[in-house]
């Protein structure tokens, strides 16, 4: 008997996430996995290493709540805002009976954990604006559990509009939770749901230390939700997500220095967007550059650019969202650092120049 006939047949044909790390790729540019593009500095305060950690590390907590406006009861700490996607799957979802729902193009981690605990996955397509088709939704919330959206959305940028969001959580109250998924949301603040939790009690939001906090490697993430919800999920947590480490660490960057020195990096890397937005727009290969309230932008490039290959083998790397519906020669470009973007745009204008100069040779 082999090993695959011992396992489960919806896991045999699970295709996984392809992380920015898994597709690999040779370069000194790292613009394909959403992240700060320098490291930050952190100073490890001496610990108990022999004893387990606290399943939900109070410091991290109270940081946590105090900077979103919460109470503590309505805060849990994952690894990973990832961790938080599972776990409202296997609080809420009866394998093989319930289903979650998302709106593509969006987030992949959403479809790979409901198949991985056999939840069937639902799609409604987005609009053409990428907002969410409401009517659509209505007609397909039977058997869902978990409505899914990402505001701002990955890998489109965008934000859902505040009246959609109300919208949805009107058509699902009293059947099924909305997870907002926040992960970007310190580059447009504001646009939080934080302050709505009260209202509804079937609202969750996640969100995360990776990206505007610089902490990708800590793997450090947050569960925003009514205490009730809170509770149900501490029920199907791992009894230590968090080593100590990290722990120390989160709060390190929850603290008020923490805090402000995030809100200097989001300025930083907005400034760098701005400057990145308008140097692709007015590259020939580039037929789209689309709005965003993140830390990436989407574009989208002619096909006979092969900008992706290109740009991959001058070791610089973006992210192909092609396979998305809907994003058909698109790249997901990752704000680095000025020099990193200054980076891009000279490849960019080299390949305009070759096809400039492909298209002279040509006869008439």
């Amino acid at each position: 008997m082999s090993i695959s006939q011992l396992a489960r047949a919806n896991v045999l044909a699970l295709e996984p996430y392809l992380s920015a790390r898994r597709l690999g790729g040779k370069g000194d540019v790292w613009l394909n996995a959403n992240e700060y593009p320098l490291p930050p500095e952190f100073t490890l305060r001496p610990g108990n290493l022999n004893r387990y950690p606290a399943c939900q590390p109070e410091g991290v907590i109270n940081h946590y709540a105090a900077y979103a406006g919460l109470a503590p009861e309505q805060v849990l700490v994952s690894r990973g805002a990832d961790e938080g996607i599972e776990l409202l799957i296997r609080a809420f979802c009866e394998p093989g009976r319930d289903a979650i729902l998302f709106c593509p193009p969006t987030y992949g981690m959403y479809s790979v954990s409901a198949e991985t605990y056999n939840v069937e996955r639902r799609t409604v397509q987005a609009l053409d604006d990428w907002q969410l088709n409401l009517p659509a939704i209505a007609q397909s919330l039977d058997g869902v559990k978990l409505v899914y959206v990402c505001s701002p959305n990955n890998p489109t940028g965008n934000l859902l509009s505040a009246d959609s969001l109300k919208a949805l959580l009107e058509l699902t109250r009293g059947r099924a939770m909305v997870v907002a998924d926040e992960a970007y949301i310190e580059f447009c603040p504001a646009a939080t749901l934080a302050g709505w939790l009260a209202d509804y009690p079937h609202l969750v939001i996640l969100r995360t230390l990776s990206k505007a906090f610089a902490l990708a490697g800590l793997r450090c993430g947050f569960t925003l939700a009514n205490a009730e919800v809170i509770q149900l999920l501490l029920k199907v947590i791992a009894p230590y997500p968090l080593s100590l480490p990290v722990a120390d660490i989160a709060e390190q960057a929850l603290s008020e220095a923490g805090i402000a020195l995030m809100r200097r990096r989001v300025a930083e890397i907005s400034d760098n967007r701005r400057w990145l937005a308008d140097a692709l727009a007015a590259c020939d290969c580039v037929t789209q550059v689309y709005p965003s309230e993140s830390n990436y932008l989407l574009a989208r490039f002619n096909p006979d650019s092969q900008a992706f290959k290109t740009l991959w083998d001058q070791g610089i790397i973006l992210r192909n969202q092609s396979k998305q519906p809907g994003l058909a020669e698109c790249l997901r470009i990752t704000i680095g650092t000025r020099r990193e973007c200054e980076r891009v745009i000279t490849s960019l204008l080299a390949i305009d120049h070759s096809r400039t100069d492909t298209a002279d040779q040509e006869p008439q």
